[in-house]
């Protein structure tokens, strides 16, 4: 861990993608680079659009763009930053990651250079950028996790209404197996997706407050956590998801979101980006896509009103140029963040742009979100990176067959604890 976070200093001390060095500034051009992860239509477009204006208006500016794929992201940019470089603007989901990335020195202190306009964000959405009390990244997305379905596809089961209870959710899957429906589509090989349905067992088993009483005492090994990995244990035994999904990703022709756009899976527990990815991997399910919360936990402490979710957002290198801070200004404006929104590729973190929400199934998520009461972010973001990467390596080994619940739980505290020392 000290040689992963001397990489991650030295990164952020040898400068980022501003091209020319010391000439480059004497005459006046910079290059920023931007590493993003729409890389496909709706919002890729739009990025490549806001950048060409700016460029236009700042002709002493040049801005080269990485849509890099999200699943090849981070593995890229740790290979980046521990070979002593970093994007000078690059895709965060803040948290835990984002403030061990200020802590070796990473990203700029954003605090002072963006005070004047960061009230522009919704409060909510923006603290998750903060670290210590400073900001550290602006975000653009907000949103959360649920269930996308496809409607036809519970019609040919025989199932009338969403499931609101966990037991209720058991018997659709049971009656989309008997219809020979594949129930639920699921990117093993990411590993990331499946994490998803054990931290929300945990949500509704135990509520938020559990949830953040095991991220302050950093011990997993609690009855609500294996409790949440032996119903998630009884799900995966039911075989719901599709053949090959341990091998599986998730926007790849043949991975978790084509599995949904085809119409060959039924659900997806997914963030407001779903859509987006099943269209481009394989389809638009168009008015037969649907969108309910997780379901409650019969005796559980939680409410299907909290919701495991959060949003994108933008950390600038620590030796990026100030331009970079500018142009993040500059696609945050009211009209150029309501681009974004009209074209259903992210919702709206900036006040003002919720009217801009045209997309039928943005449209679902933010209803879901007006009743929303509590979001606890994503558990691989909110935690230190080492955390969040074993949670997701344990609950795939979960659901793979490879280990217990109570492994599950053992192994996420001693990480936890282990890089507390």
């Amino acid at each position: 861990m000290l040689l992963a976070a001397s990489a991650l200093l030295l990164a952020g001390c040898s400068g980022g993608g501003n091209e020319g060095g010391e000439e480059g500034q004497a005459n006046g051009a910079v290059t920023i680079e931007w590493w993003h992860i729409q890389n496909t239509e709706p919002m890729r477009p739009v990025w490549d659009a806001l950048a060409k204006e700016y460029m236009a208006q700042n002709p002493n500016v040049k801005i080269e763009i990485q849509a890099i794929e999200n699943d090849a992201f981070k593995p890229k940019l740790t290979t980046v930053t521990q070979s002593g470089d970093a994007p000078d603007i690059f895709q965060t989901w803040g948290g835990g990651v984002l403030a061990q990335q200020a802590q070796v020195g990473l990203v700029k202190d954003l605090t002072n250079d963006v005070s004047s306009w960061f009230g522009n964000f919704q409060e909510v959405i923006a603290e998750t950028y903060k670290a210590d009390g400073k900001i550290y990244a602006v975000p653009y997305d907000a949103g959360m996790v649920g269930i996308w379905y496809n409607k036809k596809l519970f019609k040919e089961a025989g199932i009338e209404e969403v499931p609101e209870t966990w037991s209720e959710f058991i018997d659709a899957v049971k009656k989309l197996k008997a219809a020979n429906i594949t129930p639920i589509a699921l990117a093993g090989k990411a590993e990331w997706p499946g994490h998803y349905w054990w931290t929300y067992l945990a949500m509704r088993i135990g509520g938020l407050t559990e949830i953040q009483q095991a991220i302050e005492t950093k011990n997993w090994n609690t009855p609500t956590f294996i409790k949440a990995g032996q119903m998630l244990k009884e799900l995966v035994d039911l075989e719901p998801f599709q053949k090959g999904f341990l091998g599986a990703a998730f926007d790849t022709p043949d991975g978790e979101a084509a599995q949904m756009g085809s119409g060959k899976a039924a659900m997806e527990l997914q963030g407001q980006w779903a859509p987006s990815v099943q269209k481009s991997a394989a389809g638009d399910l168009g008015d037969d896509l649907g969108f309910f919360p997780f379901p409650e936990v019969e005796g559980g402490k939680g409410s299907k009103n909290e919701a495991l979710g959060g949003g994108g957002g933008f950390a600038v290198g620590a030796d990026a140029p100030a331009e970079a801070v500018d142009f993040l200004k500059f696609i945050s404006t009211p009209e150029n963040h309501g681009r974004g929104v009209e074209s259903g590729g992210i919702l709206p973190v900036v006040k003002g742009t919720e009217d801009r929400v045209t997309d039928q199934h943005s449209k679902l998520v933010v209803e879901q979100l007006a009743s929303t009461t509590a979001i606890q972010l994503y558990l691989d973001q909110a935690l230190p990176p080492a955390v969040g990467q074993e949670i997701n390596s344990a609950t795939a080994a979960l659901i793979a067959g490879q280990s217990t619940p109570e492994q599950v739980a053992q192994a996420i505290t001693e990480t936890h604890q282990a890089e507390a020392e």
